[in-house]
């Protein structure tokens, strides 16, 4: 079973996160594969807008930590700094709209997976929690996309605080741009899939172009200036209990 899967339909594709029994935790192949599938997607001609969500009816619970904590390392660990920046940076260059759908839950590294989203669907109930703050340990990739796209009161609360914000309070926030009943969430974001999809083709590229036009950083600087406060907190062996 792929890490990672890729489902295409007429015009749009979801890219689903696929470890189910471990709540779809992020571990190193996972973002290899991940990565891979961004890059693919973004030069499909065919494809104008993807869909990122997570299996089984969860987002994505952050690190897996029993990997993370594993004896010995995993192969991958030494690697992973590298693999995770490789993810953010094709999901900051990807031309085509990210659509997220948010269920049940997107904790820490899973909420910046969220948070990376142009459009994010999050379900009644459900919530994002960007929890670094409570271990002491910053969170740059969450600051990151936070900073790319929200006020700093908005960024101050979901970071500093450091709760579970239901999808509710992030409609309200601004942060999610629809919040259905938890069993409609999915079935929502397929249909806006179809509508985007039916728009002229490259008319979701050529405005995300523009938008993006506005920033005179490459995906690299920005994500840097993220994390050069956090270069010692942030090291795989930093998750460690």
């Amino acid at each position: 079973m792929a890490e990672v899967e890729v489902k295409k339909h007429d015009g749009w594709a979801e890219l689903v996160l696929n470890r189910p029994n471990r709540r779809n935790a992020i571990n190193g192949p996972f973002g290899v594969l991940l990565a891979e599938h961004l890059h693919e997607l973004n030069s499909d001609g065919d494809i104008e807008a993807i869909l990122l969500r997570g299996a089984d009816g969860c987002f994505c619970s952050g690190l897996d930590l029993k990997e993370f904590n594993a004896d010995p390392e995993p192969d991958w660990m030494s690697d992973f700094g590298q693999i995770w920046r490789k993810v953010h940076r094709r999901l900051y260059e990807t031309e085509k709209p990210v659509i997220a759908v948010l269920e049940r839950f997107a904790i820490n590294g899973g909420a910046a997976l969220a948070l990376a989203a142009d459009v994010l669907l999050v379900g009644k109930n459900s919530f994002l929690q960007v929890g670094e703050v409570q271990q002491g340990m910053a969170a740059p990739y969450n600051l990151a996309w936070l900073k790319l796209r929200y006020s700093e009161a908005i960024i101050s609360q979901l970071t500093l605080v450091g709760r579970r914000f239901t999808g509710e309070e992030l409609l309200r926030m601004g942060v999610a741009y629809a919040s259905p009943n938890d069993d409609e969430v999915l079935s929502c974001a397929r249909t806006l899939m179809k509508d985007l999809s039916s728009y002229p083709p490259g008319a979701l590229s050529r405005i995300k172009r523009t938008m993006r036009s506005y920033i005179d950083e490459t995906a690299d600087e920005w994500f840097d200036r993220a994390t050069k406060y956090a270069e010692n907190m942030n090291k795989p062996s930093a998750v460690k209990k």
